[in-house]
């Protein structure tokens, strides 16, 4: 039998009562002006040696017979000494008859003691190789089988026009089709056939055209020159015509109120020819846009010196008389300044906001000058699909303002040469820009400032952008002819991206001077 002593041992062994003594660990070694850790480290992976680059073998044109070819001749080494010290051959080749009459290298000391210094100086690092796949870079981007709807081909052509057509604009139920030709006529289609419904001669060059938002107002905005053009396309049931007819009557004018400086600014008039309202401004044009209550809408006037000075006499207090010649191009003003009654500080903080843009009310046939500071030349003005919100956008950057509260909410930065065209999302946190560079910028306003993604997709400049009502579709236009169709997905979830996939490219129109 096993001694009980014994037995008690063996337990108290097993159960850790009984220790025995740890092995005295060693110190462990150091570098005196590194980092142990790293040292450590590098000891484990076998990196603490790595062996030096081999210098360069010698070539044929170091031999001491080389071959003709690699000989220099006189010229040749005669414009060596105009390279630059580092450009220049170390070594310029010789032909000796034999190998024991060959000098010594001068510069042998001088590249083993530039070598000794590369070694030291410059410390040699192991990098890591990692085969990577291309194809795995690319972003994962679902199936375009998956992502119809979208358009393909060609299904309908609108003939009828003499000019190039400038502008077209779609009724909100999608039936029907506005274009505007700089042949000065406006015509409406039908979606579906291709029928043309009406003509409207005007007789200028159409610049834009913008169909009203509102499904109880089937009314068309049409720019021409300086005029903007308020037409009753004649559709709807009786019902609707009667309370068209009522909005596009302009009463007789009261009378003239002095303090009113914005009834100088744009003159209403009512426009018996084509039963409509015809808003004269004092200059060009370029753009209008409605608001999504089909009340409000915006024009854009680029700027120039002759609005410039008109506007500073605008903004005195004074007696203004305005005269039009015939021709609507020479405008005589006739003033009195009363300079006791000149407010600077008015005058500055107007003179800057209200250069280029304005916000007609059709119901109250009012005209309002937008109060902001503009810090550059606008080019178009937007309002938000579901706020009280104006997007303005110059040629660099894309301002966000709030019209009730009348100030600014954000300056989305483009980083553009010059911006053309934008357009906002029917939810209205995204917008995107084209620009005349032909890159196009995805801002997604719940997440920066800054652009979320630039697409370089045409090589000529981009002439519009526009977002599809009911479908997640984008597409631009160019000059190159091609307008290019995108899937812009945004998600509810703040949490995820919004998702961009290139569809389509469409081809079928032409250049008309140089433009798409």
């Amino acid at each position: 039998m096993m001694n009980p002593q014994v037995v008690q041992y063996v337990r108290a062994i097993r159960k850790g009562w009984i220790k025995f003594d740890k092995p005295k660990e060693e110190k462990k070694l150091y570098l005196l002006w590194g980092d142990d850790s790293s040292s450590s480290e590098k000891a484990e992976r076998s990196l603490a040696y790595i062996p030096p680059p081999k210098p360069k073998l010698a070539g044929h044109e170091e031999s001491y017979n080389p071959s003709l070819e690699y000989i220099p001749t006189q010229e040749e080494i005669n414009s060596y000494q105009l390279m630059f010290e580092e450009d220049r051959p170390k070594f310029i080749p010789r032909r000796f008859t034999s190998l024991r009459g060959v000098p010594a290298y001068e510069k042998a000391l001088n590249e083993s003691f530039e070598r000794c210094l590369d070694l030291y100086l410059c410390p040699r690092v192991r990098k890591k190789r990692i085969n990577i796949d291309p194809e795995s870079l690319k972003p994962k981007l679902p199936s375009r089988k998956d992502l119809k709807p979208y358009p393909t081909t060609c299904y309908i052509e609108y003939k009828g026009h003499k000019n190039a057509v400038m502008s077209i604009s779609t009724e909100v139920s999608g039936q029907w089709i506005a274009s505007g030709s700089t042949d000065g006529t406006v015509r409406i289609w039908e979606v579906e056939t291709g029928r043309c419904l009406r003509v409207w001669e005007v007789g200028d060059s159409i610049q834009d055209v913008a169909w009203n938002p509102s499904s109880d107002l089937p009314i068309l905005a049409i720019v021409a020159g300086e005029e903007v053009i308020i037409l009753n396309t004649g559709l709807g049931n009786g019902e609707v015509q009667e309370k068209i007819k009522e909005i596009l009557r302009i009463k007789a004018p009261s009378a003239l109120d002095d303090s009113d400086k914005n009834a100088s600014v744009v003159r209403w008039s009512q426009d018996d020819q084509h039963e409509g309202i015809r808003l004269k401004h004092f200059k060009k044009v370029s753009s209008v846009e409605w608001h999504h209550k089909g009340d409000y809408f915006s024009v854009v006037m680029p700027d120039d010196i002759l609005f410039l000075a008109f506007f500073n006499l605008l903004l005195f207090k004074s007696d203004l008389g305005v005269v039009f010649s015939n021709n609507a191009t020479v405008l005589v003003l006739v003033f009195v300044v009363t300079s006791s009654e000149c407010d600077v500080s008015e005058k500055n903080d107007l003179h800057q906001g209200a250069i280029a843009i304005l916000i007609h009310r059709l119901s109250r046939k009012e005209t309002q000058i937008i109060p902001f500071k503009l810090h550059g030349l606008p080019v178009t003005a937007t309002f938000h699909p579901k706020e009280p919100i104006l997007f303005i956008s110059t040629k660099k950057n894309v301002r966000v303002y709030e019209l009730v509260k009348k100030k600014r909410l954000k300056k989305l930065e483009t980083g553009l040469r010059e911006v053309s065209s934008i357009a906002i999302h029917p939810k209205g946190d995204n917008v995107i820009v084209g620009s005349k560079d032909g890159k196009l910028c995805w801002f997604d306003m719940d997440l920066s400032s800054k652009p979320y993604k630039i697409l370089k997709c045409h090589p000529k400049d981009i002439n519009n952008v526009a977002f599809h009502r009911k479908y997640p579709l984008f597409a631009s236009c160019s000059d190159d002819c091609t307008a290019y169709v995108f899937h812009g997905m945004v998600y509810s979830d703040l949490n995820q991206n919004p998702l961009i996939v290139p569809l389509e490219i469409l081809r079928g129109h032409k250049s008309s001077n140089g433009s798409g």
